[in-house]
C-alpha cells in the first residue's frame, strides 16, 4: 500500500503518521470550498428575493439627520469667530463709513462710522448664523417626535444636534451683546 505524505513523498510503506497528514489535507481542502458553496447560495437567494433580509421593511437611516446636526454645529461655530461673510460684510461698512464721513466730522462721528457700524455689522452677521444653527439644532431634535416613532434617533445625532443648540445659543448671546455695546463697547471721545 502506498500513501502519499504532506510533502508529496511517495513511500512503500504506510505509517500512521502518513495516514493521518494526508486525512488533514483532505479536511483542508473541503474547508476551503465550502465558503463558496455558502456564497453561492447566498447569491441565488439575493436573485431569487428569498433573502430573510428583505422581509423587514426598511425605514429612513437618519443620514439626513446626521447631516443636519453637523451643519447646526459648524453654523454655531461660525457664530462664534464672525465667518468670513460677517468680516466682509463689517470691511464693506467700513468702506461705506469711509466715503460718507467728512474730514471734519468730529472724532465720535468717525468713530462711529467707520468701526462702530461695521461692529454692529458683524454682530448681526454672528446673530444670524447663531440664529440659524439654533433652529436647526432644534429641528433636528425634534424630527423624532413627529417622524418614525419605532425608529430612535441615534444617540451621536442628539449629541451633535445638542452642540448645535448650545453654540446657537451661546452665539445669540454674544451677537446681542456686541450689537448693543454691552461687551466692548465703542471707546468714548469725551
Amino acid at each position: 500500500m502506498e500513501t502519499r505524505t504532506v510533502e508529496g513523498a511517495e513511500s512503500g510503506t504506510g505509517t500512521k503518521q502518513d495516514e493521518t497528514a494526508t486525512d488533514e489535507v483532505a479536511v483542508d481542502a473541503t474547508e476551503a470550498t465550502e465558503p463558496n458553496a455558502e456564497a453561492d447560495a447566498e447569491a441565488d437567494g439575493a436573485i431569487e428575493g428569498t433573502d430573510e433580509g428583505t422581509d423587514e421593511k426598511e425605514g429612513p437611516s437618519g443620514v439626513g439627520q446626521g447631516a443636519a446636526a453637523v451643519v447646526s454645529a459648524a453654523l454655531g461655530l461660525v457664530s462664534l469667530n464672525g465667518g468670513w461673510i460677517g468680516t466682509v460684510a463689517a470691511a464693506r461698512q467700513n468702506l461705506i463709513g469711509q466715503l460718507q464721513t467728512s474730514s471734519n466730522a468730529s472724532v465720535a462721528k468717525q468713530i462711529q462710522e467707520l468701526y462702530g457700524n461695521a461692529w454692529h455689522t458683524t454682530a448681526l452677521w454672528a446673530g444670524l448664523f447663531a440664529l440659524v444653527a439654533l433652529i436647526t439644532g432644534a429641528v433636528v431634535l425634534a424630527v423624532p417626535a413627529f417622524g418614525a416613532p419605532g425608529r430612535p434617533q441615534s444617540s451621536w445625532i442628539k449629541s451633535v444636534a445638542w452642540a448645535g443648540v448650545a453654540l446657537g445659543v451661546v452665539g445669540l448671546l454674544l451677537a446681542v451683546l456686541k450689537y448693543s455695546d454691552a461687551l466692548l463697547a465703542l471707546p468714548s471721545t469725551s
